[in-house]
């Protein structure tokens, strides 16, 4: 258990306030001082002091026990083992002492509690009367998959993760079982589950009673399903998961990717060979590149197994353990970037690229930014943050790529992370810069309708508080899908530099005034009049004038934006919101 205390405490207090906690909550306990990431006292708790010893020690069968547990730790044959290290990768016990225990420590001890570890255990084991004359290859310890339960970060979590060193991590009966009894748990008591997997799918050659049964596998992604919007389910990739094995990540609520290590795919390129003739490789097929830039699958890409225990650990912070729940405050930290150069930071020519994330960061809690799918439909951002100390969604539109038009993956990216925050109680923070939804032949192609009618569904159902703030550009249904104010967000703000229209004043004049500007022979005339046009059409959809006409709530001076938006989600955190009774709505 780690305590973090005030930066004032000396060594002698953080010593004593260590010492007091490992003997009244009988656990080891790390203090840390201030900001440090070392401990800077440590205690364990005493041995119990039992009234009576009457000399009474473990026997036989404990000790018998004690050694069969110890070979069930030890994992699958010794030559699988031997290949983790050339593969980049930890042997599952030494990852769960990495995520949950001491990584030097013993592997028995990461879990709390460990279901299911005999599983096969007759089909195995020499020391099973069942078992007739096994060989090292025969080893199946756990049925090759842990489940249980562990803290993490100072949280209780449901732990799932496949041991490679068996049979590569394949599912089989008894694992199924495990797998299901664990998810079922979690409906039933609301807490997050972490899903570390590396599995090659279904074990072939064992699929008899377990590939199509009521309880069988199938029945993983039934129980996501269930779970999805009820606690939430974090995924990290360790190893190529194929078919049956590709779809627990693509349920999970977020998906991590360890580069070098993960992948994904309906089927593996051998089969995929044998169906399409194509020859690929496995990472060009379903690798972290594939799914963080193109299918949009990994919410994020880890550099490694260390790297990925960080990112959930600060993924997890966000979230609570269960739908209902208000999310985990922090203490308000201020902004990295001084909020006094948020004017500064948007071009005064609305079509001039900038940064978004130069206006996030005067916004928000220093270092508190967590943006999710960065390499996918980069037209928005997509990111947790804190804004004093309250955990918000960001949506926001990035005028640095393709000028922020919403292309279909974006708003597919966008929609998904409206839901997911929606269901698990985090407000929502829209920055709205945009020209609105890309037109053109591909995007058609793409179904810009379809993802678009997909962002806005989310944006009208979302129940969670939602600020807007109209940046600069808010042309088209961009507005719409970006918390306009027809979708009954709790405030919508304009910066000066704001603009809402059914489309920007160059189109304008172009759709409406083209014949008229064609009759003009004289150029410079011409121009004189385009130019007339549009100060005329930009003075109609300025900001100034939404204001007046209460189209929307106020317009601010930029350096106070993040005031405003802390007064704001504090004043509307616990309002009432609400969408039609039905049993749901028909967009998925």
């Amino acid at each position: 258990m780690r305590v973090h205390v005030g930066a004032g405490a000396t060594d002698e207090e953080a010593s004593a306030i260590a010492s007091a906690l490992a003997e009244h909550l009988a656990v080891e306990v790390e203090v840390v001082v201030g900001d440090g990431e070392e401990p800077a006292a440590a205690a364990t708790p005493p041995e119990p002091d039992y009234p009576v010893d009457d000399g009474k020690r473990p026997g036989d069968r404990e000790r018998q026990l004690r050694q069969e547990v110890d070979d069930i730790l030890s994992g699958g044959p010794q030559k699988y083992k031997d290949r983790l290290p050339d593969q980049g990768k930890l042997f599952v016990r030494d990852r769960l002492n990495l995520w949950f225990g001491d990584p030097d420590g013993d592997p028995g001890d990461a879990l709390t509690f460990e279901d299911g570890r005999f599983a096969n255990f007759d089909d195995w084991h020499p020391d099973s009367p069942e078992t007739t004359d096994p060989t090292e290859s025969d080893r199946i310890p756990a049925d090759g998959l842990i489940t249980g339960g562990a803290e993490f970060e100072g949280r209780d979590i449901h732990v799932m993760a496949n041991d490679f060193t068996v049979k590569a991590g394949s599912m089989a009966a008894k694992g199924v079982e495990k797998f299901l009894r664990m998810q079922q748990r979690a409906l039933k008591n609301g807490k997050p589950v972490v899903y570390l997997m590396d599995s090659s799918g279904g074990r072939i050659d064992q699929q008899t009673g377990f590939f199509a049964n009521r309880e069988g596998i199938g029945k993983y992604y039934y129980n996501h399903s269930m779970l999805s919007g009820r606690v939430p389910q974090i995924c990290v990739l360790y190893g190529p998961c194929i078919a049956g094995a590709a779809y627990t990540p693509v349920f999970a609520d977020f998906t991590i990717m360890v580069e070098g290590m993960s992948a994904m795919a309906i089927a593996s390129p051998r089969m995929v060979k044998m169906v399409t003739g194509e020859e690929i490789e496995m990472d060009d097929l379903g690798g972290p590149a594939v799914h963080a830039k193109y299918s949009g699958s990994a919410d994020l890409v880890a550099d490694d197994e260390a790297h990925a225990r960080q990112l959930v650990a600060e993924l997890i912070s966000y979230l609570p353990d269960v739908a209902g729940e208000d999310p985990p405050r922090a203490d308000p930290e201020p902004p990295a970037l001084d909020p006094r150069g948020t004017d500064a930071v948007i071009p005064d020519a609305p079509n001039r690229a900038y940064d978004v994330t130069d206006l996030i960061e005067r916004v928000v809690d220093a270092e508190s930014v967590f943006e999710l799918k960065p390499e996918y439909g980069p037209e928005i951002v997509t990111a947790f943050a804190r804004i004093d100390g309250r955990p918000v969604g960001i949506v926001a539109n990035q005028p640095a790529e393709r000028s922020g038009a919403i292309f279909p993956d974006a708003a597919e990216k966008a929609a998904e992370f409206i839901w997911t925050c929606d269901a698990y109680e985090i407000p929502l923070l829209y920055l709205c810069d945009t020209p609105g939804f890309m037109a053109g032949s591909q995007v058609e192609k793409d179904a810009i309708l379809e993802k678009g009618k997909k962002f806005i569904y989310a944006t009208s159902a979302a129940t969670v508080p939602q600020q807007t703030v109209v940046v600069r550009k808010a042309y088209g249904a961009g507005i719409y899908a970006m918390g306009g104010p027809a979708y009954e967000p709790e405030s919508v703000l304009g910066l000066p530099s704001g603009e809402i229209a059914i489309m920007g004043p160059e189109a304008a004049i172009n759709a409406v005034y083209a014949n008229e500007l064609a009759d003009i022979e004289d150029e410079d005339a011409r121009a004189e009049r385009e130019q007339e046009l549009r100060e005329e059409y930009r003075r109609d959809i300025d900001v100034h004038r939404m204001a007046s006409e209460v189209v929307i709530d106020d317009v601010i001076e930029p350096s106070t934006l993040r005031e405003e938006l802390v007064n704001r989600f504090d004043f509307y955190a616990d309002i009432d919101k609400s969408v039609p009774e039905k049993k749901h709505g028909t967009i998925l």
